[in-house]
Order: C-alpha cells, then structure tokens, then sequence
C-alpha cells in the first residue's frame, strides 16, 4: 500500500508510521516540520522493519501548501491508498484570551491544512482501488460530548473536521474513495499532557497507533463517513 501520515515527527504519528512501516510492502511518506525527528524516525523503520520510508519536512499550513518537496515525490506515484490527516496544535487558552490570530493558526492547521491536502491528493487517492482518509479528530469535535475550558479553537476546529469528513464521503463515493474520522478522547501525547499537565492519560499512542493501522487498512469496506469515537475518558 501507498500510505501518506502528517504530523509524524512525533506521538500518534510516529508511533502510526512505525506501526505502518513492520509490513515491507507498505511504501510510506512520513511528512512533518521537524527534518531532525523525521530522520530518526526514517533510521528507526528501517533499523527495526527494514522499511525505507519517505520523508518531507513540510509545513502543512495553507501558505505552505505548493512544497515542491512532496509535488516531486507524488509525481513518481500512480495512486495513494491511505492517507492519515493527524497533524494538529492545541493552544489552550480561555476564549477570552484567544487572539485572532490563535484562532487562524489553529484552523489553517487542524482543518484548511487537510482540506488543501485531500483536494492536492484527490487524483492519486482517486488512481486507488480502495482508497481510504483517515481525518484524526477529537472527543471535543463531537457535538454533545463534554468540553473542557481553555479548548474552544482546538474543538471548534475538530469539529469542523468531523463535519468534512460526512461531506466528503458523499462527494467522493462515486470515486471509491472512502473517508473516516476517528475521534481520539485522552491519549498520552507531549500535546495531551501539556493541555492536561495534572491528568494521565491510560491509553498509550502505540495503542491508537495500533487501532489507525488496523482500521485503515482492513475495515475501510465496513465504514465510510463515519465519526467513531476512540476513548476511554475524555478527562
């Protein structure tokens, strides 16, 4: 499978890389800001899995979105079966407090970032026989869930995610392309534990890295449009 993974310098994306990366026939493009972390991640797959993943240190942000990096690599591949929308920022500050440009930051990364790349995408995703998005959301995403101060732009902004992928699945159903959204409550990342310094989270980013591989590769023909929530607590 040809499978893309944003946000993979560290956490949930890393550990999904790597999860990714144990299958030899998996050919990978790990994608994040951090060329220093990318590099080790790179030595560690094929140390570990003898997988030679790609790497592009890229910003996903809107004014970014034309890197020549990633343009050059999609030219030499037909078709893109998996792509995992997971990189994000949480700032957390009370509403009050939120600046206008907090707001910008915040959702030209968690929401135009994976608008601009699935429409950049569309024509590999397309070139697939069973194409799968994976848009990497929140339990604060969802509407009716608990909400926690502090989190308005992050869950605003999530939540406009989840609503994508609804649209998204209709619009791209003729194209086989199926798009899912998986809602992640507590996991125990750098950016949990700074927005929850006194909160543990019990579920590990290995163990949701492990759940992304599985449900990306083996149950995209059961779900398409779906927001499944993936928690324990929400704290």
């Amino acid at each position: 499978m040809n499978i893309i993974v944003t946000g993979a310098s560290k956490g949930i994306g890393y550990d999904t890389v790597l999860e990714f990366s144990k299958n030899k026939e998996n050919k990978i493009i790990a994608i994040s800001r951090n060329i220093n972390k990318l590099n080790d991640l790179k030595k560690v797959c094929y140390e570990k899995y003898n997988n030679e993943i790609k790497i592009i240190q890229y910003d996903i942000t809107t004014s970014h979105i034309e890197n020549q990096n990633l343009l050059d690599i999609l030219e030499n591949i037909e078709f893109v079966d998996i792509f995992i929308n997971n990189a994000g920022i949480l700032i957390n500050k009370k509403f009050i407090d939120l600046t206008q440009e907090d707001w910008i930051t915040t959702f030209d990364i968690n929401f135009l970032a994976p608008v601009n790349l699935i429409r950049l995408l569309y024509p590999k995703l397309k070139n697939s026989k069973s194409a799968h998005i994976i848009n990497i959301s929140s339990m604060g995403g969802i509407e009716r869930t608990q909400k926690f101060s502090g989190l308005s732009s992050y869950s605003s902004s999530k939540a406009a995610l989840v609503n994508l992928t609804e649209c998204l699945a209709e619009e791209f159903m003729d194209d086989n392309i199926h798009c899912n959204c998986l809602s992640l409550g507590s996991v125990d990342t750098e950016m949990f534990r700074a927005a929850f310094p006194s909160y543990h989270a019990s579920v590990s980013s290995e163990e949701i890295a492990q759940f992304i591989c599985n449900f990306s590769q083996n149950y995209r023909n059961l779900f398409n449009g779906k927001i499944i929530p993936i928690a324990i607590s929400t704290p």
